[in-house]
Formats: C-alpha cells, structure tokens, sequence
C-alpha cells in the first residue's frame, strides 16, 4: 500500500496517528478517489488471480442461467407439445450445469478465499512492521490496545475487496445484464415497468449506504477504543486489585460495551431497513408483473411458458439488488476499514525522515547539547536552553526533582525525540541528521520502567543482541548478576519470565535489563535509574557490574539516591527544565547550592529514615542540621520526593 503523503513531524508534537483528520471528513467521492490507490495497489498484483475468478464466475453464472431458460422450453415444446423424446436431452443438460455451477463455485470459493487470507496476513505484518518503525511520540498519542485493533482488525474486510465478495459483487450484476436481455426477449413492456422500480430503489440503496458507511467507521474507532482500555486494565491487574477498583473497571468497560452495541444497532436497524424495502421491492415487482402477464396471456402475447420464465429471470435481476444489500455492506465496511489502516500508513516512519541522511561509521561518543528546548505540547515547554557537553568515556549524572526534565534530557540522547530549539550533536554531527540505524546500534539503554517479552531469560537478555553467542550471554549475565538467580531455578536461563517479566521480582528483571545492556557493548549507555529496582544487597552486587559496562563509554545516569553518583564526570542539576548548576561533585557540594541543598538532605533522611521523631536528631551530621533549619519544616517532603522520583 502506497504513502501518498505524511511528511515527517517534529519530535516535539504529539502525533494524533491520524484521528485528527476525522475531525474534517472529506465527501464520499473524496474519499475514494483518495483511497483508490490503495485499492489499486491491493489488486494489480493479483489481477491475473482475479482474472481466473472472474472467468470461473462467468462460467459459474451462465451455468446457473440454464435452469429458469430450460423452463419456457419444458413448458411449450416438451409438455405442451408432448415431446417426450425431448425430456431426457433437457434434463442431461440442466444436470450438467447444475455440476458445473457447483464445481465453478467451489473452485471460486477456495481460489480466493484463501489468497484474501494470505493478503490480510501479508497487511497484518506490513502494517505493524511499519507501525513499530513510527517515532515515539506516536506511541505517547495512541493507546497501545488501539494500536492492536488497526493492526488485527482494520484489516479483516480487505478480504471482500479481494476475496469473493467483489467478485460475487460482480457477478451478480453481470448475472443482472444476461437477464436482462432475456427479459426483453420475452416482454419488453414488462421488463421496462420492472426495471424503472428497480432503478429507483438502486437510486435509494446508494444514498442509504452514505449513511451506512460513517456508521462503519465509527464502530472500528469505538472498537479500538474498547480494546485499549481492556488491555490497560489487564495489564494493570494488579494496581487494579490492590485499590479494589474492579467494579469501577467493569463499568468503563461497560460504558464501551454499551458504545459499541449502540452502533452494531444502528447499523442493524438501517440494515433491516434497506432489507424490508428490498422485500418490498420484490412484492410490488411480482405483483405489477403477475397482474400485466395475466392481461398479456389473455391477449395472447405472452405465452405460459414464457411468463413463467419470465417470473424466472425476474429474480435474477432482482436478486443483485439484495446482493448489493448484503455484498455492498461488506464492501463498505472493507474501504472503512482501509481508509483506517491508510492513515496508519501515512504516518512518517522514523528512518525514512528525510533529513537523516548521515550514516556514522563509528561512534566515539562525544554529546553535546546547544541551546537545546523542547515541548510536548505547543506552548507548553518542558526543556529551555539545555547547553553541555560529554567527552566520550565520561559519566553525566543528571539530578533534580521529578518533573524537571531529567528524563526527556535522556530521550533527546536516544533520539526518541528531536529538539524544538538548538541541537544536540554526536561526534560533532547534528543528531536530527544521523541515520538512526547507524547511532541506536551503538546505543545501550537501561530505563526506569524496565520491560521484559514474555520468552526465557536467555531470550530477554539476548534481545540486544540476537546472534550472540552462548559465552557472551553467560558472561553478561555474570556481569549483572543475574547468574545468582537464574541458575538456581530448575530451568536455568530457560526459565519462562512471563508477560512483562511478572514471574520475576523487581531486582531481577532490572538485573535482566542491565545485562541486556552489557551484551549490547554500546558505545553511548543510558541508565535512567537503573538500580532504582534494587535492594541494598542486590545494589552491591551489581555496582561492580555497573562499572565494568561503563568503563570507557560515555555513560548518562539518572540516580535517585546521589550518593551513587559522586563518582560521576559531571553532574546536572535540573530544574524547571533547565540547568541549575554543573559540575563535580566536590565543585557542587563546595558552592553550597542546588545540588548540596539535595544531597544533604537526602544524606539525614537516610541515616534517620527508621528512626522515631526526634531520635535522629542527636547523630545528624552538621551539614544535614543546616539544610533542614534552612528549609523549616518542609524538608522532609522535599527529601522524600527526590528519593521517590529525583
């Protein structure tokens, strides 16, 4: 499926993954036009496949137009006549078609069927290949569940416009032109009273499905919608259950449910609708013909046999007035459900930015950040004048209360967004222009929220690295001690974590995401509070760990406990989105600032954490006393907030 347009987007703006176009929805015959490219693309490939449909229902409806055309012949030659020699060769011949038919349908049925299921396939896998290359903000836009239902669902009804159902569409109005033309063989006058009632209606089904089709569309949103939530819920169960909040869950969901059904009804009742008019289409039809073919008996001018085919090809070109009730619908709900997925498609991939031009043969690892701003929203600015540079091999810590920006700071690095304002270089290249294949090969990242895929220890640690071999994974799980505790299940390395690693503690899947790391080898590594999961001990162990992936890589570390930073190149004090203060930490703890307001703090909070009120108060150290008596009585909230998100 082609991208017809979708320019790149800035990394600072919230993509709307294209709902936001649904706001200002073009006309129908806007729409498909714009649409038709697709279609054509999802058709040429298979044009011969569709050839050999359309053959077979070609050969498939005149074999079935045997049958109501043998009747006019069984009625006035062979009865009427009593022709009895001619009963035999007529009834051969019905026969024959009638196989004919049922083999011509079969045989249509399992060609199609079975590419329009190799297709939705083939769409499933481009459409979350392509979806898993968009930029992350995207994914801040979209609901993960919602993002599963364009990527499984959308895409289902494509199999009507490849499948059998166009080429039933077809067929049942080429099946529409061949009774046509016998009907005006056998009464021009009533095939013109049957054919201008049929027109009108035809005129009322086109408009009814304008109404139809949004309805349609609707539904696939409300669905994804179900659907997110859903999987929010679930993968949340146990924040769920521990504010005993399922009856509240079960309310939303109810909510959505109750969305969703208003709409399947609605569309039920325009459905139903177009189906009674049909119905009575059909009875004013045969009641206007029986009533004109009775007179023309009497007048001579219709014979029996000729009406009673006549009756016989009647329903074959109303028949495609019901089909196109039913065969349309699906065709509807199919360019619906492409016109979703298109604008899926439509969104710009992160490596196909065109200003990515620049491949990096290797990575030193030198940052630099220059006059760097950055927003989420417009108006909103969350980074303001970012300037610092990181010699390769070198440790930043960033430090500062939650919200400062610290985090962004990190995603600007990883390239999971692009500043709004002045640059960030690496090795002296504008990081917007370097082909991101080239940088994030050499990047290594360790983040707050630690992820695990529901596979084997072994598979989540090789995950960085998928050819790796079996020494590397054993001595990067040496390294972050994970080998302490996956040696000692039954199945070792092959132990199944479970869905986001839930079989493990917390200590330990950080531990699996740190050697992840370590096998990666990367020449920029990023630890957004990388020990944060950790308890004292498990700390102790893996600082050596730590040190050893460090060791000649530029390093940025977001640490909520300061004492593990000391050590650091450089440290960053954010707030408010911009640098408060910079430097060793000597330097820092000397100019009594931001940083030793921080650190002094956290300092007393932990050697008193487990004490009564008042307790600690005899062995804080001085410098602790002075900060909390700068502060007054608020420093206790202060501290507690940069240890929980600093």
């Amino acid at each position: 499926m082609r991208l017809s347009h979708g320019e790149g987007h800035r990394g600072g703006n919230r993509h709307q993954g294209g709902e936001a176009a649904a706001g200002q929805k073009a006309p129908a015959s806007q729409r498909l036009r714009d649409i038709w490219p697709d279609i054509r693309d999802l058709i040429l490939p298979r044009r011969l496949l569709l050839a050999a449909g359309f053959s077979l229902m070609l050969v498939n409806r005149i074999a079935g137009l045997v049958l109501p055309a043998s009747t006019k012949f069984l009625i006035d030659d062979v009865i009427g006549a009593r022709r009895v020699d001619l009963l035999t060769p007529l009834i051969g011949a019905v026969a024959l078609a009638t196989l004919v038919q049922g083999i011509s349908s079969f045989a249509l049925t399992q060609l199609l069927s079975k590419s329009a299921q190799r297709l939705i396939s083939e769409l499933r896998r481009k459409v979350q290949a392509h979806v898993g290359r968009l930029a992350l903000p995207f994914y801040d836009a979209n609901k993960s569940g919602n993002l599963v239902s364009r990527i499984m669902s959308d895409v289902e009804g494509v199999r009507n416009l490849i499948g059998t159902g166009l080429v039933e569409f077809a067929g049942g109005l080429l099946t529409a032109v061949f009774a046509l033309v016998m009907l005006l063989r056998i009464s021009p006058l009533l095939t013109v009273m049957a054919l201008v009632i049929v027109c009108g209606f035809a005129a009322v089904l086109a408009r009814a499905f304008r109404t139809i089709r949004p309805i349609f569309r609707e539904r696939g949103k409300i669905n994804a919608e179900v659907t997110g939530r859903l999987t929010e819920s679930l993968g949340g169960v146990r924040v769920v259950k521990g504010y005993h909040a399922e009856s509240r869950e079960s309310e939303v969901f109810a909510g959505g449910v109750e969305r969703l059904l208003a709409n399947v009804l609605k569309s039920l009742t325009a459905m139903s609708t177009m189906g009674v008019a049909a119905t009575l289409l059909m009875g004013v039809v045969g009641t206007l013909v029986m009533y004109v073919g009775a007179l023309q008996i009497f007048a001579g001018t219709l014979t029996l046999g000729g009406f009673v085919t006549f009756t016989a090809f009647l329903a074959f070109l109303v028949a495609p007035v019901f089909q196109v009730v039913g065969i349309g619908t699906q065709l509807t709900e199919a360019i619906a459900g492409l016109e979703r997925t298109r604008e899926i498609l439509n969104e710009q991939p992160e490596d196909r930015d065109p200003l990515r031009t620049i491949a990096l043969d290797e990575v030193r690892g030198e940052v630099e950040f220059i006059d760097a701003g950055f927003s989420y929203e417009a108006g909103k600015p969350v980074l303001n004048g970012i300037s610092f540079r990181a010699a390769p091999g070198t440790v930043t810590a960033l430090v500062g209360s939650s919200g400062s920006g610290k985090s962004t700071i990190i995603g600007l690095i990883a390239a999971f967004y692009r500043p709004n304002d002045g640059r960030v270089l690496i090795d002296g290249t504008d990081l917007a222009r370097v082909r991101l294949d080239t940088y994030r090969t050499r990047l290594g990242v360790v983040l707050q929220e630690t992820f695990l895929f529901d596979g084997t220890i072994r598979e989540n640690v090789a995950f960085s690295k998928p050819f790796a071999t079996e020494a590397e994974i054993l001595e990067a799980c040496r390294i972050a001690c994970v080998s302490e505790f996956a040696e000692k299940f039954e199945k070792g390395y092959d132990t199944v974590v479970g869905e986001r690693g839930v079989k493990l503690s917390g200590g330990q899947r950080q531990r699996v995401s740190i050697a992840r790391a370590i096998l990666a080898d990367p020449r920029i590594l990023i630890l957004d509070e990388a020990t944060s999961s950790l308890d004292s001990e498990s700390e102790a162990l893996i600082q050596q760990g730590l040190a050893h992936l460090m060791r000649g890589r530029t390093t940025f570390v977001i640490a909520h406990r300061l004492s593990t930073i000391r050590r650091a190149s450089q440290i960053l004090v954010i707030e408010g989105g911009r640098i408060a203060e910079q430097g060793a930490h000597e330097t820092l703890m000397a100019a009594h600032g931001r940083y030793f307001e921080l650190y002094t703090r956290q300092h007393g909070l932990e050697s008193n954490l487990f004490l009564a009120p008042g307790e600690g108060d005899a062995v804080a150290d001085d410098s602790a006393s002075n900060a909390r008596a700068a502060q007054g009585g608020g420093g206790l909230g202060e501290a507690m907030r940069i240890i929980r998100g600093g």
